[in-house]
Order: C-alpha cells, then sequence, then structure tokens
C-alpha cells in the first residue's frame, strides 16, 4: 500500500507484553527517560537490535512490523545512526499517542532471538 508506511521495532518482553495487552495495536507510554520513540526503517536493522541489544538486556528479543499512514510519517524525517542500513525515525514521546491512531492493521511479531539460540 503507497499510503502506509511499514515500520520495524525490535523490542524486549515488557514492552511486548504492553503491546500484547492493547490486542496488538498500540504501543505503551515512553518512561520519562525515555523522550523518543525508535522505529527503524528495515527489517535487518531491527533484528541486529533485538538479536544483540535485547537479547543481552533480558534474555530474548522480538522484532516486530507494522505500518503507519504516510500522511502521518511524512512529518518525520528518517535518520542514518551508523552503517548504511541503520536508519530509524525519532518520533518524540508526547507524539506517540498520535502514532498509535495512525497505525493501520496489527502489529505483527515477526521474529524471536533468544541468547541460546
Amino acid at each position: 500500500m503507497d499510503d502506509t508506511v511499514t515500520m520495524y521495532r525490535p523490542t524486549g518482553p515488557e514492552e511486548l507484553e504492553l503491546v500484547r495487552q492493547s490486542g496488538f495495536r498500540r504501543w505503551p507510554p515512553r518512561l520519562p527517560e525515555q523522550p523518543i520513540f525508535y522505529p527503524v526503517t528495515n527489517e535487518q536493522y531491527a533484528i541486529e537490535i533485538a538479536s544483540r541489544w535485547n537479547v543481552k538486556d533480558s534474555g530474548v528479543g522480538y522484532v516486530t512490523r507494522f505500518r503507519v499512514r504516510k500522511t502521518f510519517m511524512d512529518r518525520h524525517e528518517i535518520h542514518k545512526v551508523g552503517g548504511a542500513h541503520h536508519t530509524e525515525w525519532w518520533v518524540p514521546a508526547e507524539e506517540l499517542e498520535a502514532l498509535n491512531e495512525n497505525i493501520v492493521d496489527l502489529i505483527e511479531v515477526i521474529g524471536e532471538y533468544r541468547g541460546d539460540s
């Protein structure tokens, strides 16, 4: 669909449980020390984060995929934060509720990574 943007989000078990509680329709509010929500632009980068950082922090990491209306995401720049595929959006925490309102369909879990695999 040309009117949506596909996004990926590496996540740990606690955040995923909150997504599950929403019926896979919303991201939970950011914590005070998390002023920005960082969805990434590609699955490869999401896998790297989930399998390295989330597994290190909590023993398991998940990769999620979701679509957001393009009209909402057009006002957010993509930031390159490392290698060529290390690209992500920076959505201020105060805009997360608006992002949630612009999610089309459900948030899908497309990968699971564990320290022993």
